[in-house]
Parts: C-alpha cells; structure tokens; sequence
C-alpha cells in the first residue's frame, strides 16, 4: 500500500471516529445518564477534573495528528517516506504558529515520533521492538498491550488507536513474506526483517480484537557464553553438548512456550563445524546460523484456494534429496516426526530438532503420538525402537517461577529393555528453595553416570575428564 493510500485510510478512520464521537455525545445529551451520590460528590469536590483535562489533551493531540496528516496529504504525498520524516519537525512547528490552542496541550515529539513509527516501523509497538530489553510483545487488541521483560510478562501504555489500526500493522508485517490474514484465513504464522516470530490472529476467532504476539530475537545471536552468564546452562555442561553435536550424536531440544528451545537449538547449531552442509527446515526461519555451507527451508500454508501448501513434512523428505550433513528442525508437531526418525536411523547422524514437552519421558510419549499422525499404522514396540536408536540425548528447557530460562535436564536415551525406552539422566537441575525476591535458588549439577556414549565421543578424537560427570569435579 503507497503512502498516499495509507493516508487516505487513515483519514477516513479518523472522520468515521469524529462522527462517531459526535453522535455519542448527542445522545448523552439526549438522555443523560443517572450520577449516583457518590459521582455527584466527587464532581462538587473536583475529583473529575483532572479527567476533563486528560480528555482535552487525548482530543488536542488527535486533532493536531491529523492537521499533520493533511498536511502531509496535501503537500508531500509524491515524496518517498525517507524524504518526508525529516520534514516532520518542521510541519509541527509551523502548525502550532498557526494555531496557538494547541501551544501547552500538545506534546510535538511524540506526535512526530507517532507519526513516523506509522510510516517506516510498525505503528506504537515500533519502540518495543527496539528495545533490547523487551523480549517478547503481546498485542491483545487495540487498548492492551504487554512485554515480556527478563522473564516477567508486565503491560504497557502502549495503545492502538483501534481494531483497524492493528489490522494495518498485522498487514504491514505479512505482505512482504507472501503471507495473507483475513476472514477466511484468520490466523498466520510469519516473520520481521530481523528474524523475530509473529503470530497473528483475528476476529472473529480473536474475540478481543485483532491479536498480535512476536517473540523478539537478537540482532547478535545469542553464544554458548551469553547461556553460561545468564544461568541456563554450567560451563561443564557447555563443554558436554559441544562434544555431543561435534560427534553427530542425535540431539532433541524439548520444553514448553517460551522456554527458550530455539535459542538453545541455535546455540548448538553453532557447534557444527563450518565445512559441513547444513540444512534448516522451520515454519517462519529463526535460526541464525554463522556457518556459510546453510540451506534455509520454509513451509507454506496453502493458498486461497486451499491449495499449495507445503508441509515440515514435505521438507522433510525433500532434504534428504539435498545431500544433507546436517539436518536442524524448528520444531517437530506432528507426521514429520516418522520422516526425521527415519533420517536419523539411515546415516544422517548429528541432526538436531526441538519439540513441545514436560520433561526427556513426556517427549518420548510424544514423539510416537507424532509418529502415529504420519498414517501409517505401526506397532508401538516398532515406533519404539526407532526412537530409542535415533535420539541418543534429550536436553529439557524450562522457564522457572522467576522467570529464568534453565536446561533442567541432559539426558541420555540409552536404549531398549523389553518395552521400555530407558532413559539416563546426565545432569539435572536440583532446586532447594525460593529467596525473598522470588528467586529460584538451585544448582546444576551432574548426576555421576557416564554416558554410555562416552567410548563414541573418545573414539571421536574427543576426551572429556570423566570427572565432569561426578559432582566432586564440580567448582561451587
């Protein structure tokens, strides 16, 4: 949409919002409303004063917008938007000479920053997402609006102006990518330029309006050092996974919403050495790879006409074609998980993937839930063993009470007994309690089993102390 169509829609809102204002008020007038005594009393006292005032400044700062607005509309609609932010500062300043009611009542920065977020960034959140801070933004509907800060989920005074307003900015962020959002395709899974999620999803499935929530990502992606200094992870446990995706061992990332999966997966990923081919498959590309050799495959929901579509699973099996080394996938949730066993098991070794569970067990009993929605009727014992010889470690992410990000568990998928997937863990993560601040006090520690994979990571030209994996190796 040009900056001049832009214009025209955003002065039609703001005519329909005036008229609309206009008719509330003649009908408050119509048919007054009942003031109860203690409504009255706090008239008499003043207590609604401040009110007033608050209301006739939002009105000032409305109408001096859209003075601007026309403004702009009339003499730069033929200018490139580069060319028009520059200028904003001084249209302001000649409005206000003009018009001296908006002197005291308007505050000219921030209309002027409103003003260009609209027009290169993305509307009244373009100052969260460029907050290093802000983690995470949730949109729900015009007039609500929360962050996610160092693991605490606070809201803003962050406002759109309406459902429309929201609408704009979702559109805003899903056309560049190809991707459509509207009544017959309600939700959408997309990305910014920098690599941040974006799901989105709208009325009337969305019954608070139009609902935005984009899990930010660094610009820098985030090394195996930042996980060690925010106590994610321990240095000695660092040293481990680094030896287990140098070796090609399987690795599976599983934790629960906002645990901090991708951010690990993209951590590991930067493990694998440089001269392999590495191919990436996501719904909306995240990872951040440094690697050169990196093929990036996204899916594709279908078209219009509900056709189109292309699947994990479909690339899936066609990155097997690609002549893989590697194989990282996003996420794993359904059939797909058959194909990435597969892979696993015919001599795709070191591949790694992420998936939503409780805990290593719970994503055992997931993943052949998945394996069961590819179709095909298998028995149990068979899914079984293709997991126990695929997965050779589960790391399980969790975000705890206060808000910090911890791999909670390492372990180790050690093989078949009878039925049974046996399970090992490595290191764990043990919690003694909870300070006055609401931190989690607690200790990563190693449980003192070695991997039975120890002899693959030696035979790899790898040597770990075996005193890594006995608590007493462990610094305090």
């Amino acid at each position: 949409m040009s900056l001049l169509e832009r214009l025209q829609k955003k002065t039609e809102v703001q005519q329909a919002e005036l008229a609309q204002e206009e008719l509330q008020d003649a009908v408050s007038e119509a048919k007054p409303e009942k003031k109860d005594m203690a409504s009255a009393l706090r008239r008499i006292r003043g207590g609604e004063q401040p009110q007033k005032e608050m209301s006739e400044q939002t009105n000032k700062h409305h109408e001096f917008k859209n003075r601007l607005y026309k403004q702009i509309f009339n003499e730069l609609k033929d200018d490139n938007v580069e060319e028009i932010i520059p200028k904003l500062d001084a249209m302001a300043v000649e409005i206000m000479k003009e018009d001296e009611s908006f002197r005291g009542k308007v505050d000219r920065k921030k209309v002027i920053d409103e003003l260009a977020n609209d027009l290169t960034g993305f509307g009244p959140i373009n100052p969260l997402l460029l907050d290093p801070e802000v983690s995470e933004v949730m949109v729900n509907g015009p007039v609500q609006v929360y962050v996610e800060r160092k693991g605490k989920i606070e809201l803003t005074p962050v406002q759109f102006r309406d459902d429309e307003h929201v609408m704009n900015i979702i559109e805003k962020i899903v056309a560049p990518i190809g991707r459509r959002i509207d009544e017959s395709s309600p939700m959408v899974d997309a990305r910014l330029p920098d690599g941040s999620r974006v799901n989105a999803i709208i009325p009337p499935l969305a019954l608070n309006g139009p609902t935005i929530t984009i899990r930010k990502f660094s610009k820098d992606p985030f090394k195996i050092d930042d996980l060690v200094r925010f106590g994610t992870l321990t240095r000695e446990m660092a040293t481990f996974l680094d030896a287990c995706v140098k070796a090609k061992l399987n690795i599976f990332v599983s934790g629960g919403t906002g645990s901090g999966k991708t951010t690990t997966l993209n951590v590991l990923s930067s493990f694998i050495p440089s001269d392999e081919r590495i191919i990436t498959i996501e719904d909306a590309a995240e990872l951040q790879l440094w690697q050169d050799h990196v093929i990036s495959l996204e899916s594709r929901p279908a078209n219009i006409e509900g056709k189109g579509a292309v699947t994990i699973r479909d690339l899936v099996k066609n990155s097997l074609r690609m002549r893989p080394e590697r194989i990282v996938i996003g996420e794993v949730r359904s059939g797909e998980a058959l194909d990435m066993l597969q892979a696993m098991n015919t001599g795709h070794d070191g591949s790694l993937a992420t998936g939503h569970s409780n805990s290593p067990r719970d994503m055992i009993a997931r993943l052949e839930t998945m394996v069961l929605l590819a179709g095909i009727e298998l028995p149990v014992k068979a899914i079984r063993e293709q997991i126990a010889g695929a997965i050779d470690v589960i790391i399980q992410q969790s975000r705890l009470k206060d808000g910090s990000r911890k791999i909670i568990n390492i372990t180790e998928v050690q093989g078949m007994e009878g039925d049974i997937i046996v399970l090992q863990d490595i290191f764990t993560f043990r919690q003694y309690g909870v300070d006055e601040q609401g931190k989690v006090i607690g200790k990563l520690l190693p449980t003192g089993v070695r991997p039975k994979f120890y002899e693959k990571l030696e035979s790899s030209g790898i040597h770990i102390p075996s005193s890594v994996f006995v608590e007493e190796g462990w610094p305090d």
